[in-house]
């Protein structure tokens, strides 16, 4: 038995809906009157208590099944009359790519096609898809446009991200399936990731571990507060255009020291900096060019880093004390 969607007649199944991006687009869709369903293989990539907590808050059903699962994903589509996949499950991280390469075969190429099969399982679907800004790879234009070349992956996850547009693309070509990427810049905020950044610099601020900064911090990054990208995404899953790719970025590049000061001062306490070099498969700067996203999703982003990472920093001593 299911519960009809009352507001917009969308029923939704979200993929990684135990995930960071996942958890906060699957809660929007719901309190807006979505159906929505979600799937995730709670994996131990980082912390799996904090995904069951997220869970836990969602309101959500949330199925454990990984999207590989070919069967199990076209099931779960049909038999919920599903009308729009949003597709945030995947292997993240560019530095566990370089050591864990089958992992992303696994779960970013193989587990994209098993999405793009059940989504052709049912007419009528549509898919949103999470891309990234690694697509952009040793890309030197800035800032990054979706008409930029992207045929220069500096890291195993930026090309499996690459391969998954391509895939899409060619899914819309052969089955005239509906489908809008996104590519994703350095997505922060409450219920976020623990090997991201801002989230470990944080961890280790508190407890007087040194961080380890690469570059001596000369890297820019645009950091993109989750509310901003829940917003891009629901506008793209309303928009359900027949094949795009979106830049979701703050369009304010920060370099990453100053992210550093911005925690220091929020959590009073100041940085032990261990100065590296560049790390293999890390770019310099990112930069999104959100010109079409603008004018297509009316993505505009509204929370400048200071106050995001104020709201990550309170999120994190609540979530630690309980």
């Amino acid at each position: 038995m299911y519960t009809r969607s009352f507001l917009t007649g969308k029923r939704i199944l979200v993929t990684g809906a135990a995930g960071f991006i996942g958890f906060h687009v699957a809660s929007a869709l719901q309190k807006r009157g979505d159906f929505v369903v979600g799937v995730d293989n709670f994996n131990a990539y980082y912390d799996v208590q904090l995904k069951r907590a997220r869970e836990k808050l969602l309101g959500v059903d949330v199925v454990a099944c990984d999207i590989t699962d070919t069967t199990r994903m076209k099931a779960l589509v049909q038999q919920n009359e599903i009308t729009h996949v949003v597709h945030l499950a995947a292997q993240a991280g560019v530095r566990h790519s370089i050591k864990h390469p089958g992992e992303y075969v696994s779960s970013n190429l193989n587990g994209f096609v098993s999405v793009l099969e059940a989504c052709v399982s049912r007419p009528g679907v549509k898919l949103v898809y999470a891309s990234s800004s690694s697509v952009y790879g040793l890309n030197t234009k800035i800032p990054f446009s979706p008409d930029d070349p992207t045929d220069r992956p500096a890291n195993l996850y930026g090309a499996t991200k690459k391969a998954n547009e391509a895939m899409a693309h060619a899914y819309h070509h052969l089955h005239g399936l509906p489908v809008t990427g996104l590519r994703f810049f350095t997505v922060y905020g409450p219920w976020g990731r623990p090997d991201m950044a801002y989230f470990r610099f944080t961890e280790q601020i508190l407890s007087g571990q040194p961080i380890q900064v690469f570059n001596q911090g000369k890297m820019r990054r645009d950091f993109t507060y989750i509310d901003d990208i829940v917003d891009g995404v629901l506008a793209a899953v309303d928009l359900g255009a027949g094949c795009e790719i979106f830049n979701l970025g703050n369009n304010r590049p920060v370099e990453l020291m100053e992210m550093i000061q911005l925690l220091e001062a929020g959590l009073g306490k100041k940085a032990v900096c261990e100065m590296l070099p560049m790390q293999p498969g890390e770019a310099l700067e990112t930069f999104a060019d959100i010109r079409k996203s603008g004018e297509m999703l009316g993505f505009q982003p509204k929370t400048a880093l200071a106050e995001g990472l104020s709201k990550f920093i309170a999120w994190y001593r609540e979530y630690h004390e309980n």
